[in-house]
């Protein structure tokens, strides 16, 4: 199994509410209620354990409340090379409703000044030639620029890392000029970076032929129920994942990544690879929380995946 390395520079506590549905202006009962110390990076990092490799996660963390994150990271087994900073990391809170929306309220974290980044980006330096996959995903905290983000992500594929990137909007974009090794945004997400429709297949294909030519080698699409595209140099793959009952959709994409990776770094086929990293995120919306929770519930969720090559 691979050793990984995930950063999350700005992290969440998630605050999950369950409720049968939302009534705005009046008093809403919950049905339950759920805390998780969370973050794109730190999902990420749960489901890839769960499927066997090593971890080890950094970023930003906010020193006031951090012990749900620490508590989890020794549970999990995790190496913690998170760098502390004044303040509380943010709380998420997510209003599910029973029929699957979800509703995000996202707070705005803690203020990460230049000596936690300059003290990141030395920790990174010491620590990062030993992996054989780097994820960075997520939004960024405030005081961190975009070309902050893009100097960090221009260092890690300098020393020869596969950079899996999983973010948004101008973070995105700076990304997309650093050769990351794989990308994987939303439709919506890529169309407003690339600043063209990427709905349609064939408009994918055409972004995706752009961005390898940059030198981007996996560009997997999300579409949410609508499944996942997978384009790489000479192949191109569609996943359409089976019917779930739908509890929250809150770490399905990072659930996708991580299952990808997982079989890129297994060197398994695209096919094979896909079909349990869409079966992963499947079994994600089913559920609140993150991790693979039940393995005879994946490999049925598997065989429900449907997976067809498409033409270049």
């Amino acid at each position: 199994m691979a050793n990984i390395l995930t950063l999350t520079l700005n992290p969440a506590l998630d605050l999950t509410v369950e409720l049968p549905g939302i009534h705005l202006g009046q008093v809403n009962r919950s049905e339950g209620l759920h805390s998780h110390a969370a973050g794109k990076g730190v999902n990420v990092a749960q489901v890839l354990a769960d499927l066997g490799h090593t971890l080890t996660v950094s970023g930003f963390l906010g020193s006031g409340n951090q012990q749900p994150f620490v508590t989890l990271f020794q549970q999990r087994g995790f190496v913690d090379e998170f760098i502390r900073v004044p303040g509380e990391t943010r709380t998420n809170v997510k209003l599910a409703e029973r029929d699957g929306r979800v509703t995000d309220l996202n707070g705005p974290g803690a203020f990460v000044d230049d000596d936690a980044q300059a003290a990141l980006m030395a920790r990174l330096e010491q620590i990062a030639g030993g992996f054989d996959a780097v994820v960075v995903a997520g939004s960024l905290p405030r005081g961190v620029s975009v070309a902050w983000l893009q100097a960090l992500l221009e260092r890690l594929v300098a020393m020869g890392l596969r950079v899996a990137l999983d973010t948004s909007g101008a973070a995105l974009r700076a990304g997309l000029a650093t050769q990351p090794w794989l990308i994987k945004p939303n439709t919506d997400e890529l169309t407003e970076v690339m600043g063209t429709p990427v709905v349609t297949l064939p408009e994918q294909a055409a972004v995706a032929r752009q961005l390898h030519a940059r030198g981007i080698e996996h560009v997997v699409i999300s579409q949410g129920a609508l499944g996942v595209n997978w384009f790489s140099p000479g192949s191109a793959w569609q996943a359409l994942p089976p019917t779930v009952a739908v509890a929250s959709t809150v770490g399905a994409g990072d659930s996708l990544l991580a299952g990808v990776l997982h079989g890129l770094l297994g060197d398994q086929s695209a096919e094979s690879s896909l079909r349990t990293a869409t079966a992963i995120a499947a079994m994600a919306v089913s559920q609140i929380g993150f991790g693979i929770r039940d393995r005879e519930e994946l490999v049925r969720l598997e065989s429900g995946v449907s997976v067809r090559a498409l033409a270049e």
